[in-house]
């Protein structure tokens, strides 16, 4: 199981709904595992522009009606 007992952002919480690591989402995306992880567990961390592009793109082919504010509060 994906998530447990770890504090999560929302971007992290929809990663571990739908099974997937961070490194294989690190692939997906072509953003750094290590930016993608402060991403995840890090509630007030908001990347730049071209970083939620990229994640957005990767998202968005699970679900299409997905926003940037359903991760950041921008």
């Amino acid at each position: 199981m994906f998530g447990i007992g770890k504090k999560r952002s929302k971007l992290g919480k929809f990663i571990d709904k739908h099974s997937v690591t961070t490194v294989e989402f690190a692939k997906e995306t072509g953003v750094s595992r290590r930016t993608l992880t402060k991403a995840c567990n890090e509630v007030d961390y908001v990347p730049s522009q071209v970083v939620m592009k990229k994640i957005l793109k990767s998202v968005r082919k699970v679900d299409p009606d997905i926003k940037m504010s359903d991760f950041w509060e921008i």
